[in-house]
């Protein structure tokens, strides 16, 4: 499991409170001033929150605690929250090749290009991605739940849109490959 790291930077009370308290929460706690914060190299399989007093420039996960008084359940649920909307976002995002496929919004990306994906070519792109080889009959079984007898080219069409649209977006002809054995993706 991630461990779930809250990084309190410059608000020494704020830390004090919450170490004093850290067995009963579900977060690991650690303090960061200026000079840590630069040296701040977490893996992204870490699941870490910075907290502080105003927005930090170039730093992501940052959570703002400004309005005060602020209820101490409050502040531990927005804090919980926050952990569970990075965990999900950094779930969304899958990394096929050199491309990035954000789950949520489908839609695939490269450096400062992005495609924006139906559905079914988000299911056809994840399927092919994590079963290589795939024959025609596996996708019209698994991605459209047809029966693998029905002569069908909709899964042909699907995949030749596909790579229409990689083409003209990202300028790549072989996005899916076509073997003997079936569709895969480098």
């Amino acid at each position: 499991m991630n461990s779930r790291i809250l990084i309190i930077y410059e608000y020494q009370i704020l830390y004090q409170i919450l170490n004093e308290i850290s067995e009963n929460l579900n977060f690991e706690i650690t303090q960061f001033n200026s000079k840590d914060l630069k040296e701040l190299k977490y893996d992204s399989k870490n699941n870490y929150l910075i907290i502080s007093k105003k927005k930090i420039e170039g730093v992501k996960n940052n959570l703002i605690v400004e309005d005060f008084p602020i209820k101490f359940e409050k502040l531990v649920e927005t804090i919980n929250i926050k952990f569970l909307k990075n965990k999900f976002l950094d779930q969304s995002q899958i990394k096929i090749g050199e491309y990035n496929l954000d789950l949520n919004s489908r839609k695939i990306s490269f450096e400062d290009k992005s495609l924006n994906l139906t559905e079914r070519e988000t299911n056809l792109i994840i399927f092919i991605k994590d079963k290589r080889n795939v024959t025609v009959k596996e996708l019209q079984k698994m991605v459209w739940d047809y029966s693998p007898d029905l002569d069908t080219h909709t899964v042909e069409t699907h995949i030749y849109r596909l790579r229409k649209k990689m083409k003209e977006t990202f300028g790549n002809e072989s996005f899916i490959l076509n073997t003997s054995n079936g569709y895969s993706i480098d």
